[in-house]
């Protein structure tokens, strides 16, 4: 049986997750899952996360040859987290950080129950939208888009008992001390209930 912890995170685009899990990850400290992806890289995959960027034909051969953990299609690109290297970083005790979808933590927590899965809120979808707007990735019609489905994305994560912590992302310092206290007093099989706010 595994002997390290996985911790999956979740959360809409813009609420600042990636941010978040770079923190997490020196905190605890936490080592990045290794991903596939059919998406072009980024600047912003120098920070932290780990990705493998494969076609479309290599990553439907190893959903077929059953490598992944779990896999999504995120807005047109596919995603999905190696299982090989998440099983011996936990068969030797280490902490394992996945960044991923809703649907991505369902399959996760089905899994792993013992995985803890945590799940970021905006402070609102207002705030949200000027984030989104802020960070000048998007036309206007692709950040619509995006606020609709933060919006399935936030009601579908409360459906189910994947996530055993939901916190809004107001302040990233409190957020992070947030989790990461969460994070060490499950481990301890203390489950406090998380500070969140409802989303206006």
């Amino acid at each position: 049986m595994p002997s390290g912890e996985l911790i999956f995170i979740s959360g809409p685009s813009g609420v600042g997750k990636s941010t978040v899990c770079l923190h997490l990850s020196r905190e605890l400290p936490a080592e990045f899952a290794l991903s596939a992806t059919t998406r072009q890289p980024s600047a912003q995959d120098q920070y932290g996360k780990r990705y493998e960027f494969v076609d479309q034909v290599e990553f439907k051969r190893r959903i077929e040859t059953n490598e992944f953990l779990e896999y999504a299609n995120v807005f047109g690109n596919w995603y999905g987290t190696l299982r090989r290297p998440v099983e011996i970083a936990l068969s030797a005790g280490r902490l394992v950080l996945l960044e991923i979808d809703v649907h991505g933590g369902r399959q996760i927590a089905a899994a792993f129950p013992d995985a803890i899965g945590v799940f970021i809120l905006p402070p609102s979808l207002p705030e949200l939208e000027r984030r989104l707007k802020c960070r000048g990735r998007d036309e206007p019609e692709v950040i619509r888009r995006r606020l609709d489905e933060a919006q399935r994305e936030m009601e579908f994560a409360r459906s189910f008992n994947a996530y055993r912590c939901m916190v809004v992302n107001e302040n990233l310092d409190q957020t992070v001390s947030d989790i990461v206290a969460f994070i060490r007093a499950a481990q301890a099989a203390k489950l406090p209930v998380c500070r969140t706010n409802p989303v206006k």
